[in-house]
């Protein structure tokens, strides 16, 4: 049974992130709250005219090994543990002169931001904090009698609170910062766990754990029947979920979804060297295209399939200018993703108030990291697929030797391919998407079905010049799927190999005279 009234006479304080925190120690003070802080937060609490004891006047012992001991002592724990009205408890606090605690606020070591930052080793150890983590579980455990706070956001709450009981908190309060501090420790523990792995460069430890902290709670999930929330990890990297809304209706399930796929593809491709533009729908791109500007590569883009283009997710891989932003309110679209972009760009897009406009910052570099998916009991784990194949790793099979215009399509082909859920298909012309066919679980439908798609949407209705290159995310195991891909009109075809028939595909691509190149890596998207 939690307590109904804690009317708080003490609090402790222990902070990195001060932010708030004096304004909030003021008010406490206005109800006679005797303040009490370590070190660095007492310092910063006098600086802004508070009466406020030290720690370590409370222990009797001063900070130690560069602050590594300063809070871990039985003043402190026994003041956050102590049961009241236990005769037991208040005895031990009598004969030990130790005085309860009614309220901690306690923010980490930032352990996250200085890994990071690319700090070194030794300084990521000495930012993981010891001390503040079991200050919080011990005021947590006892939230029948402790107000716990582990968030700045929640002072305001807090002081609420207080202001409505008169001098204490309510029962629901503290029991749901008590869950709220739990979770912050363990989400803690499992950033500074995960690193260590990756330290050890050990990819399957004996326990995974990961944390997230509450980015939004999203208006249904998949369907408008499942709950669903948007969770928040301690990866910076630029993309959805590091992103700034700057309009727009508030993102759904499947947006923040798209929104990923869509910009981790055309992040894949270097801004310096193209502009790139990929529409997404569904989870799957439904139009891809590098160009000298980004309108000419969202005009090649839209060209690939305008049907499927009506309420997709946009992604660009540079700055989102005027002439681009033209093009997209156009037709209606549900999201704009984008390294930045000009006021001209925000003015034209402001005028569509309900699409949404993410900027990111920047364009992710270096790892990709890791994916989960949950399963009934469990949850499958592994590296980000990042398809990024070089002419380097092509090996031509073929007695045709592709042109050096069919390889770079075919590079393109399959880089885009292994964002496309599987069995896939892709078919490219000049650096743009003509076809794509996703999702089949017959590799020759998925062809067939890339192929209709360029024909509905007129790719073969008159010379455009170029040969069309087609690329498969997995190898072919008979040699019918690559026969749809030459019914197609590709002159040369792309795949990773490795089927027992691969001698069969190779000698039908011979007989047709066409090029076909194995990658030796395989791009399955489920």
């Amino acid at each position: 049974m939690l307590a109904s009234h804690n009317v708080i006479r003490r609090a402790l304080f222990s902070v990195s992130d001060k932010s708030g925190l004096a304004a909030f120690a003021t008010n406490l003070a206005g109800y006679n709250v005797s303040l009490i802080a370590s070190g660095g937060t007492a310092h910063h609490l006098k600086e802004a005219g508070l009466a406020v004891e030290d720690i370590a006047d409370i222990t009797g012992f001063p900070s130690i090994m560069d602050g590594r001991v300063k809070t871990l002592h039985p003043a402190v724990h026994g003041g956050l543990l102590a049961i009241r009205g236990n005769p037991d408890h208040e005895q031990a606090m009598k004969n030990h002169n130790i005085h309860p605690f009614d309220l901690i606020a306690v923010t980490l070591y930032p352990f996250a931001e200085t890994v990071n930052s690319g700090a070194g080793f030794d300084e990521c150890i000495e930012n993981i904090d010891i001390g503040g983590p079991a200050m919080i579980r011990a005021a947590a455990k006892n939230h029948d009698y402790v107000t716990v706070i582990t968030d700045p956001n929640d002072y305001a709450t807090v002081l609420d609170n207080i202001k409505a009981n008169k001098g204490t908190t309510s029962s629901e309060l503290r029991q749901r910062l008590a869950q709220k501090a739990y979770a912050h420790t363990a989400a803690y523990d499992a950033a500074v766990s995960g690193w260590l792995a990756e330290q050890r460069e050990d990819d399957a430890p004996d326990i995974r754990l990961f944390g997230g902290s509450l980015r939004q709670r999203l208006r249904y999930g998949e369907n408008p029947h499942q709950k669903a929330t948007f969770y928040l990890s301690s990866d910076k990297r630029p993309g959805v979920a590091t992103a700034r809304q700057v309009q727009g209706k508030e993102l759904g399930y499947n947006n923040i979804n798209d929104a990923d796929t869509a910009f981790e593809l055309a992040a894949s491709f270097n801004p310096d060297e193209a502009a790139a533009v990929v529409i997404v729908k569904h989870a799957n791109p439904c139009g891809v295209a590098v160009g000298h500007t980004l309108s000419h590569a969202w005009e090649r883009a839209l060209a690939c399939d305008p049907v499927s283009a009506f309420g997709g997710v946009i992604a660009i891989n540079r700055p989102l200018d005027a002439d681009t932003a033209s093009g997209i309110v156009d037709i209606f679209s549900e999201v704009i993703i984008a390294p930045d972009a000009d006021e001209k760009a925000r003015a034209i897009v402001s005028a569509k108030k309900n699409l949404r406009l993410l900027l990111t910052d920047g364009l992710p570099e270096g790892k990709a990291g890791l994916a989960f998916q949950s399963v009934a009991g469990g949850f499958l784990v592994q590296e980000r697929d990042r398809p990024r194949t070089t002419e380097g790793m092509l090996k031509t099979v073929t007695k045709r030797t592709p042109t050096s215009e069919e390889i770079e399509d075919m590079l393109f082909a399959f880089r885009v391919c292994g964002f496309v859920k599987s069995n896939a298909i892709v078919y490219v012309r000049n650096g743009a998407t003509i076809g794509i066919g996703a999702g089949q679980m017959s590799r020759i439908d998925a062809a067939r079905i890339a192929a209709r798609k360029a024909q509905e949407h007129g790719h073969y209705d008159s010379p455009k010049g170029g040969s069309i290159v087609a690329a498969s995310d997995a190898f072919f195991p008979f040699a019918d799927g690559l026969l749809a891909t030459l019914e197609a009109g590709a002159s040369a075809v792309i795949q990773p190999g490795g089927s027992v028939r691969d001698e069969e595909v190779i000698a039908a691509a011979d007989e047709h005279t066409i090029s076909m190149v194995f990658t030796g890596v395989r791009h399955f998207r489920h």
